[in-house]
């Protein structure tokens, strides 16, 4: 499954490789991408072990808010 979150929070490189890095190492998940520019966050999960609150949750421990894309 993919799923595509936003985060107004980001503001430098930095932001982009911290959420990629905790993203990726959840179980589930085989990629993380982070669009510095959009705030877009795109995640390829398997729902049944990374659901998107769980997905929502890690981000926002690591500080940042998100909210669904409705792109």
């Amino acid at each position: 499954m993919k799923t595509t979150l936003r985060s107004r929070d980001l503001t430098c490189p930095s932001c982009i490789a911290k959420i990629e890095k905790g993203l990726s190492g959840l179980p589930g998940v085989t990629a993380a991408k982070v669009h510095f520019n959009s705030g877009r966050i795109e995640v390829e999960h398997d729902e049944s072990s990374a659901d998107v609150a769980t997905l929502r949750e890690v981000v926002k421990k690591l500080g940042y808010d998100t909210e669904e894309d409705l792109w």
